[in-house]
């Protein structure tokens, strides 16, 4: 009886879903009762802006993501990405430079979160930046988090952006929550059984990359100019 009581009261505290942006409907939200606050689950090649006081969350493994925020506003959001290779020659088109196609996907991942903050009225100059990921979760793969970190590094310098916080590298996966009110992290560094589940969804992912490319990747930019 003492539980179901405290259960009811539980869900009588829940606060209604905040609204949720326009291109954003896809991504899942839920109320998490551990936090108190509705919660916005983004997955390898999402990225998520509110503002409203609720949580971004996501696992990561190879993959990178990037919390900003203006501070003046709350208004903020996070991305998820990893920087496709080139499986026909076992090298990075990041390493071919600035016109790489790596690189291309990294910037869209980047400039993505930052135009639909800005859409919200953020100041580019306030931006707060926040950077995790980035880990050799399998040795037996190649050490594809550290071009997402190296890439992630010099497109904010390059950007003229200051990294206040990060948390990369590794061996170990992690699981990020970020509050874009009011930028707090909570960040935890998962067992390495997490590992193989991860790297397998990240697998998938960066399939589904070369699939939609289908060897053109000029698609992906005219669906973000549009």
């Amino acid at each position: 009886m003492r539980e179901s009581v405290k259960a009811s009261s539980h869900f009588a505290e829940r606060s209604a879903q905040p609204p949720v942006l326009e291109g954003f409907e896809h991504i899942r939200r839920f109320w998490n009762p551990r936090n108190g606050i509705w919660t916005a689950k983004i997955l390898p090649g999402e990225y998520f802006v509110t503002h409203h006081d609720e949580v971004v969350t996501t696992v990561l493994g190879s993959c990178i993501s990037v919390c900003m925020r203006d501070p003046d506003l709350g208004v903020g959001g996070m991305n998820h990405f990893m920087l496709p290779e080139d499986r026909s020659t076992g090298a990075s088109p990041w390493l071919q430079g600035p016109g790489g196609l790596a690189t291309r996907y990294g910037s869209y991942a980047m400039e993505s979160l930052i135009n639909e903050l800005m859409k919200l009225g953020a100041v580019r100059e306030r931006l707060e930046v926040k950077l995790f990921g980035g880990a050799r979760i399998l040795s037996s793969m190649s050490d594809v988090g550290a071009k997402n970190i190296q890439f992630a590094r010099e497109f904010l310098e390059l950007e003229r952006f200051t990294i206040l916080a990060e948390d990369v590298g590794d061996t170990c996966p992690r699981h990020v929550d970020y509050y874009p009110a009011t930028g707090r992290v909570m960040l935890k560094h998962l067992q390495a059984l997490s590992a193989p589940a991860i790297a397998s969804e990240e697998t998938r992912y960066i399939e589904r990359l070369g699939k939609e490319r289908g060897g053109d990747d000029v698609e992906l930019f005219d669906h973000r100019e549009a």
